[in-house]
């Protein structure tokens, strides 16, 4: 027994010298390069012990230590966070062909048929081509219409109860894309209601399961053993929505079938869908198998939905605390849209304030804090540091939209600076300006802007225009943040509505 105990002993003592020893060996190769200043991390974990929940604060106040690109590591994976507009700029711009893969976690590669949507050019250029260009983007507001309006008129008869803001958005903007990618395609078994509600617990559940540091990939070697279930429950929602996807499917096959065998031509509009369904198996670079269809599906469904309800209720939280903002955007919207009358899309370019006060909530509260981590293709140089090969870049836009060198007061809610369109300070949502980049820049920004932007504005502008927010009684205006990949209040906004308009035939 005590000859095991020795041999045990002799075992684990061999084994600390060899990982002391190796690890020593990779310090001294990555001292060789030049690579960005940082804490200290102990061997094996790196910084993983020292990380706190509010990571987005924590690496802010790394920056004022080390400088505006610092390196840190997590478990054996090296990460780079990256804190000016400048630093930004190199990444986004200068060398966006090399910065323009992502830095995919197990998470990401489950949600996504283990990475199926790796072909990321085509498919870009699919979505935007056939769903996100401006004529077809004209000729879906209808459905932007009716769904905002059913919204309103559905917060009209709860009048006087409490308000779940973030799942009143969410819906709408669910329904609105389901209806531009799968539109009057009936699912035996799902009503729109049961779809919606799926589909938000989903996604819901999938961003918190994104924002949870997992092991496998701080330490990839251990991947296959799943140590912490993520993979496995990431997976469990992604069967959930594939069984939604392949029910839509199965149910257009059958009726395109039908339609061939009745000699129906094919001369009707295509929805998004068809069009996927047509290119499948094609014999060209564009062709697209089952599985890719169905990630691009997921991906547009759980990004196009989340963010933008997150922000709605970031910037009404706002707006209901700061009742000079409040009063300001009602009379803009008494001025341009009138007492006696509904909000359209119209009105939309009008509402200068309301788009302001959006983008002050955005650079106070980027839905990504770090946008979407990417990956160099290839060792390259950032700010005179060496950036190697498929290590980890996070871009800080939580920290540079907060920054004093670029904002005044920036700590302040003050829409007003929005207010200013100067040729050399022009303030839009397609990254030119890197001071205020909430949704990307270069190749890797955000496909979903034109739709985002109408979305997020209609549906303010009709909440706000329609009615009255309070909240309820001895509750207090709370705005702390919970980081993950996406930043959310802590504390969900609920808020109760009362009448805003006289004539109650508008809310029908």
């Amino acid at each position: 027994m005590s000859n095991n105990n020795e041999f045990t002993v002799a075992v684990v003592t061999v084994s600390v010298v060899i990982i002391a020893i190796v690890w020593h060996a990779l310090s001294l190769s990555c001292c060789s390069q030049t690579l960005p200043p940082g804490p200290r991390s102990l061997p094996i974990v790196g910084y993983l012990p020292f990380l706190n929940p509010e990571l987005h604060k924590q690496f802010t106040n790394l920056a004022h230590t080390y400088g505006p690109i610092f390196k840190i590591y997590l478990g054996s994976k090296l990460h780079i966070v990256i804190n000016t507009p400048e630093l930004a700029k190199v990444v986004v711009r200068d060398q966006d062909e090399v910065f323009s893969n992502r830095d995919n976690t197990v998470a990401a590669i489950a949600l996504t048929y283990e990475g199926r949507d790796s072909n990321w050019r085509i498919l870009r250029k699919i979505f935007v081509h056939e769903v996100l260009n401006n004529k077809n983007l004209e000729a879906c507001r209808c459905f932007r219409t009716n769904e905002v309006r059913k919204t309103i008129n559905n917060i009209f008869s709860k009048i006087g109860t409490k308000i779940n803001v973030s799942e009143i958005s969410f819906m709408t903007e669910a329904k609105v894309i389901t209806s531009m990618i799968w539109e009057n395609t009936y699912v035996k078994g799902t009503h729109d209601s049961d779809f919606g509600a799926e589909l938000q617990m989903v996604a819901a559940k999938a961003v918190e399961i994104f924002g949870q540091p997992n092991l496998s990939d701080f330490f990839p070697s251990l991947a296959c053993f799943d140590l912490q279930g993520i993979k496995r429950e990431m997976l469990r929602q992604r069967n959930k929505l594939d069984k939604i996807f392949n029910r839509i499917i199965e149910d257009r096959s059958k009726s395109n079938s039908k339609n061939s065998q009745d000699g129906v031509g094919d001369t009707a509009k295509k929805d998004f869908l068809q069009m996927l369904l047509d290119l499948k198996d094609q014999k060209d670079p564009t062709s697209l198998n089952l599985v890719q269809i169905k990630s691009l599906l997921t991906t547009i469904m759980i990004a196009g939905t989340e963010t933008t309800a997150t922000l709605i209720e970031w910037t009404m939280a706002e707006i209901m605390k700061n009742h000079t903002v409040m009063k300001r955007i009602q009379e803009e919207l008494e001025e341009m849209v009138g007492v006696n009358n509904i909000v359209e899309e119209s009105h939309i370019p009008k509402l200068r304030y309301l788009d302001a006060t959006i983008k002050e909530t955005l650079r106070l509260h980027p839905v990504l804090p770090f946008l979407l981590p990417r990956s160099p293709s290839q060792e390259c140089t950032v700010g005179g540091y060496t950036i190697p090969k498929g290590c980890t870049v996070f871009l800080n836009v939580w920290s540079i939209h907060r920054d004093p060198r670029y904002w005044d007061n920036p700590l302040d809610f003050k829409p007003e600076r929005f207010l200013t369109y100067e040729e050399k300070n022009k303030w839009d949502y397609t990254g030119q300006n890197l001071n205020f980049f909430p949704f990307g820049s270069g190749r890797r920004a955000c496909v979903g802007i034109p739709l985002a932007e109408k979305m997020q504005m209609y549906i303010l502008a009709s909440l706000l225009h329609s009615f009255d927010w309070s909240l309820p009684n001895g509750e207090e205006h709370d705005l702390s943040e919970r980081f993950g990949i996406t930043l959310k209040k802590r504390k969900p906004l609920i808020a109760i509505p009362s009448i805003r308009l006289s004539d109650a035939s508008l809310y029908n």
